[in-house]
């Protein structure tokens, strides 16, 4: 996946922060037929989960001709990957979920994943009480789209929660349908989770510093992410919150593996608070012009003059505090000008504008300057080869 070769020295460098850390993605797909024109075999997953040497909990795409084959491949694909991947089944609340469920949890699916903007319905379908109901028997995680392109659905998450104790329902894409509140339920509902398979800074702070790291479980939604990338990303977020060396093996691995093994969810301590989240004035300049830029880049445009004023926003001057971070934000904005003329990303759409996860890393440096980074060198190397 696009970007794992630059990574590796980055990771490394955040893994050193939390000695024992094992990596384990909540959140990744297989699937050749979604229509947004996203692709991945299990063999591309599980090469993508190895180059940070993760473990993943895998789920179809969109399947427009139904599930119960694609769960399959999922299921078989678990089976053979030595233990790199858990499945989950894809249920549509249209096509008699329950039934697809108990098949597809007796063929070895240790999980369900549910996508209200992708098979248009509520989470409090009258189609679904069932399966809630047997996910709560079996203390099954169940893992929902709250991402962009649904209304919200945080009240009836939380009345889920309620009435079944002993599900575990994972709330994708940090809940930003409704992460404004729904991070206080989490104080009363121990089985409520939140994975971070998301991209904003703002987001994702907001969802380290306010819910308790119990709540968390890391996540990259491959392959529209990178493992490498999300854990690099994210790592940066959390060490930046605060989070300590035990909360971050918690998020980061410890918790979805107790969840996917059924097992009793653990306490990681409290939630660290908005202390350590003080913005700098000059790096939010940085920051700013960075967002507009990746607006641009989603839509396929050229984000040409807003990263301009980003790198001027970098020149802050030697010596001053900021200037390692805008060093980092610079080779990083080097670095996707050469991705551009070679064209668009590997693996990605091309309705994207080429480089775009570069962009999303450099918002992240310039929102964590508290966080370690990899030595840079001189210019005109690749990030990589800086860091070496």
């Amino acid at each position: 996946m696009f970007g794992d070769e630059q990574l590796g020295p980055w990771l490394r460098t955040l893994r050193a922060q939390a000695p024992g850390l094992e990596l384990f993605d909540a959140h990744t797909h297989i699937g050749g037929n979604d229509p947004d024109g996203f692709k991945a075999t299990p063999a591309q997953l599980t090469g993508a989960l190895a180059a940070c040497d993760a473990r993943g909990v895998v789920f179809p795409m969109h399947e427009p001709g139904g599930y119960p084959p694609a769960n399959d491949m999922v299921i078989e694909a678990a089976a053979a990957s030595d233990g790199r991947l858990a499945a989950f089944c894809r249920l549509d609340p249209r096509a008699d979920p329950l039934a697809e469920a108990q098949r597809a949890l007796e063929a070895g699916a240790v999980g369900i994943k549910l996508h209200p903007r992708t098979e248009a319905f509520p989470l409090d379908s009258p189609e679904l009480s069932d399966v809630f109901a047997l996910a709560g028997e079996r203390g099954l995680p169940v893992l929902v789209h709250a991402g962009r392109g649904i209304p919200a659905l945080g009240r009836h998450a939380v009345a889920i929660c309620e009435r079944h104790p002993d599900l575990r329902l994972i709330l994708a894409h940090a809940g930003i349908s409704d992460l404004a509140w729904i991070w206080r339920a989490t104080e009363e509902h121990r089985n409520l989770f939140f994975d971070t398979a998301w991209w904003s800074a703002s987001d994702l702070l907001a969802l380290y510093a306010l819910v308790a790291p119990r709540h968390i479980v890391f996540a990259s939604d491959a392959p529209y992410s990178s493992p490498s990338f999300a854990a690099v990303a994210n790592l940066r977020f959390a060490l930046q919150a605060g989070l300590s060396p035990e909360a971050l093996r918690s998020v980061f691995g410890g918790q979805i593996a107790r969840i996917v093994a059924g097992e009793e969810a653990a306490d990681a301590g409290p939630a660290p608070g908005r202390a350590a989240l003080d913005h700098d004035l000059l790096l939010e300049r940085a920051h700013t012009f960075l967002v507009a830029a990746l607006g641009q880049m989603f839509a396929g445009c050229d984000p040409a003059e807003q990263l301009q004023l980003a790198a001027l926003a970098c020149e802050v001057g030697e010596g001053t505090c900021q200037a390692p971070t805008c060093a980092a934000v610079l080779s990083l904005l080097e670095l996707r000008g050469r991705q551009a003329e070679r064209g668009a990303d590997e693996g990605r759409p091309a309705r994207f504008a080429p480089g775009l996860p570069l962009i999303v890393l450099a918002a992240c440096v310039a929102r964590t300057p508290a966080v370690a980074l990899p030595p840079l060198a001189g210019a005109g190397q690749d990030v990589s080869e800086r860091a070496a």
